[in-house]
């Protein structure tokens, strides 16, 4: 499947049920939102998005605890999950999905280039998952935006 199709399909079956989404992207700096706004019809599904590259933006923009970015860094688990809660809750969507890693091309905060991680919030729960993806800057943003698609058609298998 190509990055498309899996974003066709999603706002396609969040149109069906009528779910709404939110994104929190800090390393995609906006690809996903983008990917999701391609579609036709995306408006009906896609509430918006937060770019938040700089950890002062997750903070007042999303919520994310300034204690979790001390101790833990942007690059985190618990920092995307806050990411995507905090996309889902200040957007008022049903979604919230975030990403944050490195891109490169040289590591961040003791994390090496191609470590990402991406969450997905609903009112339910929150789950994150860590990645590790080559290549060079470009490939792992859009590896990101890929996986970021599939976690949220995996969300909607089950849901639906």
């Amino acid at each position: 499947m190509t990055d498309s199709y899996n974003a066709e399909q999603i706002v396609a079956q969040l149109r069906q049920i009528n779910l709404t989404v939110a994104t929190a992207e800090s390393l995609t700096a906006g690809m996903l939102s983008s990917a999701i706004a391609d579609v036709s019809g995306a408006s009906t599904v896609l509430h918006g998005g937060i770019i938040a590259y700089n950890n002062a933006i997750k903070h007042r923009l999303l919520g994310v605890s300034a204690d979790t970015l001390a101790a833990r860094g942007a690059v985190d688990a618990e920092t995307a999950k806050q990411m995507a809660r905090g996309a889902r809750e200040r957007l008022n969507a049903d979604l919230g999905i975030a990403t944050t890693g490195v891109a490169g091309p040289d590591p961040s905060e003791g994390k090496a280039v191609g470590i990402v991680f991406i969450a997905l919030a609903t009112a339910e729960e929150t789950s994150a998952k860590l990645l590790r993806f080559g290549g060079n800057r470009e490939k792992i943003r859009r590896s990101t935006v890929a996986a970021s698609l599939k976690l949220m058609a995996e969300w909607l298998e089950r849901y639906g």
